[in-house]
C-alpha cells in the first residue's frame, strides 16, 4: 500500500486543504492527516476540534486517517512507515519555505520525499490565517 502524510497545524483545515488530500488520493493509497502540536504557538482550536474538522471533510473516506503528532515531521513518518510527505504549494513564498523544509527533511532521512501539489487557482489566496482572521471578527 502506497501511504503519504499531508502535515500541518491545520487551524483550521479548508477547502484548499481538502482540494490538495483529494488530489494526492489518485497519487497514494492512504493519507494521514497530521495535525501537527506545538505547545509554544496560540491556536484558535484546540488539537480535537482540529481533528474533528478534518474527519467532517472526508467522513466515510477510509483512505483518509488524521492523526495529531509533536515533534518532528521524519519521526512521525517512520512511525506511519510512509516516506512520502505531501505539501501544497499557493506561491512564491510558500515554494521557498517548503524548499526548504524539504531539504531538512531529506537531510535527516534521505528516504523521505517530498511532493509538492500546486493549488487549484480557486483556492490560491485560501490560508488558515485569513479563515481565523474571518472568524474572529464574526465572533466580536
Amino acid at each position: 500500500m502506497r501511504t503519504a502524510l499531508f502535515p500541518g497545524s491545520f487551524d483550521p483545515f479548508t477547502a484548499g486543504h481538502e482540494a490538495i488530500v483529494r488530489r494526492a488520493l489518485a497519487l497514494f493509497d492512504k493519507i494521514y492527516i497530521a495535525v501537527g502540536v506545538n505547545t509554544d504557538k496560540k491556536y484558535m482550536f484546540s488539537i480535537e476540534e482540529r481533528l474533528k474538522i478534518i474527519r467532517n471533510f472526508f467522513p466515510d473516506d477510509k483512505r483518509i486517517e488524521p492523526v495529531s503528532y509533536s515533534g518532528m515531521t521524519v519521526d512521525l513518518c517512520h512511525q506511519l512507515n510512509t516516506r512520502f510527505i505531501i505539501r501544497g504549494i499557493r506561491n512564491a513564498a510558500d515554494l521557498d519555505y517548503e524548499q526548504t523544509i524539504a531539504a531538512v527533511n531529506q537531510t535527516l532521512d534521505p528516504q523521505i520525499e517530498t511532493i509538492l501539489l500546486l493549488a487549484d487557482s480557486q483556492h490560491r489566496d485560501i490560508s488558515s490565517t485569513l479563515i481565523r482572521e474571518q472568524l474572529s471578527h464574526q465572533s466580536n
